[in-house]
């Protein structure tokens, strides 16, 4: 194998690495983003006094 082509197929496998890099770092920031707005939608949602009283009658 020559030199020039020895150095194409490690810039390319650079590159393949780069891109799966990045990809990874989408999915984390997305993620991530969904958690945030998952853990609002559930403080939106409790309600602290639900619950607190129980009525009974016999």
């Amino acid at each position: 194998m020559d030199i020039a082509a020895l150095s194409m197929s490690m810039s390319q496998s650079n590159l393949m690495q780069d891109v799966s890099i990045g990809v990874l770092k989408m999915a984390k920031d997305s993620a991530q983003q969904q958690g945030q707005m998952l853990t609002q939608m559930i403080e939106r949602s409790v309600t602290p006094n639900l619950g607190g009283n129980l009525d009974i009658r016999v």
